[in-house]
């Protein structure tokens, strides 16, 4: 109902109408909707800050101030600002980016170092394959023997296992170089420990075997190592060589499982972050000013300042 409407019209009582008032009263400001003034009630009114109208700010509550400026995170991500709230920055710094990538290589270096031990693991653990000594070799003592397809079964097991382990011990040892740097590493060092585990493997007993497909009488049965037949390396070209099958398995793990890890992981730098409100982090701005000093008191004899 506008202002304009006429009086007859407007709901209510009438003038005419017993207990009608005497004028209707003008349209004033809307009701203040909210708790009653302290002042008039006489309780206690809260500490504010002059400036904005706002309770002071607790720094033990772990939020910034109301206007206050965010500093700079050294080696952040760029999202320290989302929202007008800084990010906790990395509990550790960011490691320079040459110790990064030495860190890495030496991370490539030692895992593809314990593919031996994973290399002399499997061969214990695959059956050689039975064959027999012929006149131009040797060929197979059953037509369709099973322990190839168990030498390439242990070796994909192991190799897959090896991967898994690899990216969660450099996940959680190499904490200052997660990222693109950690799965690199995490990849080439499973795959170099596959290759490394796949030569020793198939050389244990190599050279008896050897001995034997040269100096056996024919119709001789012995054991040929293990060795891979759904993996290897093929030569593009003659020149470039290029892993195929399960000899990427372990490489193929550590990939899966390491970026996994940085998927769930629950701080954006991917290394463990400082909480808010946590010793050695400021959210105060550097501009802030300092609260005024108390005056000093006078010294003994001088006037006191005059009472009004």
């Amino acid at each position: 109902m506008s202002a304009d409407t006429p009086e007859p019209d407007r709901p209510g009582r009438r003038p005419d109408e017993p207990g009608a008032p005497a004028a209707w009263p003008e349209p004033g400001p809307p009701a203040r909707v909210g708790p009653a003034d302290p002042h008039a009630a006489g309780e206690p009114v809260p500490p504010h800050d002059a400036t904005t109208g706002l309770p002071p700010h607790d720094a033990t509550a772990g939020v910034p101030p109301y206007g206050a400026a965010v500093e700079y995170v050294p080696g952040g991500t760029g999202l320290e600002y989302a929202a007008g709230y800084p990010l906790a920055p990395p509990a550790e710094p960011d490691l320079p980016r040459g110790r990064a990538v030495r860190l890495a290589l030496l991370a490539v270096l030692a895992s593809s170092v314990l593919g031996v031990p994973l290399g002399l693991l499997w061969a214990a653990l695959a059956p050689d394959t039975p064959v027999l000594k012929v006149a131009d070799g040797a060929i197979y003592a059953e037509p369709q023997p099973e322990q190839p397809v168990a030498a390439d079964g242990w070796f994909s097991l192991l190799g897959l296992g090896f991967g898994v382990l690899a990216a969660l011990a450099l996940w959680f040892l190499l904490r200052r170089v997660r990222g693109p740097v950690g799965l690199l590493a995490a990849v080439f060092g499973a795959f170099g420990a596959g290759l490394v585990a796949w030569q020793v493997g198939r050389r244990m007993g190599l050279a008896g075997y050897e001995r034997l497909l040269e100096s056996a009488p024919v119709g001789q049965a012995f054991g040929k190592p293990a060795d891979l037949r759904a993996g290897g390396i093929e030569w593009l070209l003659g020149v470039l060589p290029v892993p195929h099958g399960n000899l990427l398995l372990p490489a193929f793990g550590a990939a899966v499982t390491y970026t996994l890890l940085a998927g769930w992981s629950r701080w954006p730098s991917l290394r463990p972050e400082r909480e808010p409100g946590a010793p050695g982090l400021s959210w105060e701005s550097a501009g802030t000013p300092a609260p005024p000093a108390a005056p000093e008191p006078p010294a003994p004899g001088a006037a006191a300042p005059p009472r009004g």
